[in-house]
């Protein structure tokens, strides 16, 4: 026999059995389609999550202070000449901005609303990919002169102004600082929860200082030249800074490139558990194959017998009851393919992920799946060409 014929004797078998090959191959069918939902579902979420950061700008870094037990916040942990400082000594650098944030009540001749004000520089448009919906972003010039200027996003926009075009309007900040409404910045859209920020406005950090000198900013926020001197440039922002303020060691940072690759780790680590339950799964489902298969050459000994007596070769009957495992592990694995896929269309059908199966998944997948038929039908193969001839034909 060759192979095409080995492989219709398999197929007639398990059209024959189809309750107990169904049952058999039950378990590989679950291991597979749980892989396959898992990695499908584990790199649509992935891809979901670093769109969503890269669309805040793949090559971002912020320095923060790292107050440690004993120590106090110092006003001046970051001052105006620090920018200037560093983007000059450091090309790694595109852009960087303060950011003190503070809360307060954003009052029009419509309504009002409590919203989180940002005081930054004009750096901060290019650093974040801000869109603008109407009007423009403060500039350099807004900055240094100290005008009182504001930009609202849509939403907060929408909320005081109603169907007004704030631009060109003033607001009250917190009932005592008039503000004018040069722009309005486009909201940002996210299928991620908590990724939806709250109201915000932003003002020029002179204007919330009343002057040049900057006291307890937050945290300073850059851009790299890019994503290969992201690291080099947030060593030598905190460089500089230490030397500056002589505090070495009191300064932190964290880039958008750790944040993704958090998120690469965590997912990573899911599916690697996932994986290892669906691979129980597999080994459960593979001994199950074994079982079935020792079951057969119980129930199939007299037919071995025959085809002895009519020539067959020791090495006939091992492929024979090897293929057939192969062939039953391989209608499991390729069930559990369709199976994982639909699955992982419907759960990211519900939560707005993109499913991402590629080829070799699929592949590996059904390659995986073949290796557990040869793995546990060697011993059911062997097994049965090792029976005597004479002994297998008074098998009743």
């Amino acid at each position: 026999m060759n192979l095409k014929e080995f492989i219709l004797v398999a197929l007639e078998g398990v059209r024959n059995n189809k309750l107990r090959s169904f049952l058999t191959t039950l378990g590989i069918v679950i291991g597979i389609a749980a892989v396959i939902a898992v990695i499908a579902i584990g790199q649509g979420g992935q891809a979901m999550i670093i769109s969503e950061l890269e669309a805040f700008g793949s090559n971002i870094f912020q320095i923060y202070p790292d107050y440690k037990e004993g120590e106090y916040t110092n006003p001046r942990d970051f001052t105006k000449e620090d920018i200037t400082i560093i983007k000059k000594l450091s090309p790694e650098v595109k852009y960087l901005a303060p950011m003190k944030f503070t809360r307060g009540e954003i009052r029009s001749a419509v309504g009002k609303k409590n919203a989180r004000i940002i005081a930054t520089t004009a750096d901060y448009e290019q650093i974040r990919n801000v869109e603008i919906l109407r009007g423009r972003f403060f500039n350099a010039e807004d900055d240094a002169v100290g005008r009182r200027v504001i930009v609202l996003d849509e939403e907060l926009a929408n909320e005081i102004f109603g169907s007004e075009n704030p631009v060109g309007q003033r607001v009250m900040i917190e009932g005592r600082d008039p503000a004018l409404v040069i722009g309005v910045i486009k909201k940002r859209e996210s299928q991620l929860p908590g990724m939806q920020p709250d109201r915000r406005a932003y003002i020029p950090i002179s204007f919330l200082e009343g002057g040049n000198q900057w006291q307890y900013v937050h945290v300073l926020i850059g851009s790299a030249a890019g994503k290969d001197v992201v690291y080099k440039a947030m060593e030598r922002t905190k460089l500089i800074l230490e030397r500056r303020h002589n505090a070495p060691g009191h300064y932190a940072s964290y880039s958008m490139e750790q944040e993704m690759e958090a998120v690469n780790k965590v997912t990573g680590i899911m599916r690697l558990i996932i994986s290892c339950i669906a691979g129980i799964s597999l080994l459960v489902g593979g001994i199950g194959v074994m079982n079935i298969m020792l079951v057969s050459v119980t129930e199939r000994t007299r037919e071995i017998g025959i085809r002895m007596a009519l020539g067959a070769k020791r090495k006939d009957i091992l492929m024979q009851f090897l293929i057939e495992a192969v062939v039953l592990c391989s209608i499991g694995g390729i069930t559990g393919i369709l199976l994982g896929y639909g699955g992982a269309m419907i759960v990211s059908h519900f939560l707005k992920l993109p499913p991402l199966v590629s080829w070799w998944t699929a592949l590996g997948a059904f390659l995986f799946s073949a290796v557990i038929g040869v793995f546990f039908g060697i011993y059911p193969a062997n097994k049965a060409s090792k029976l005597d001839p004479i002994v297998a034909l008074r098998r009743e």
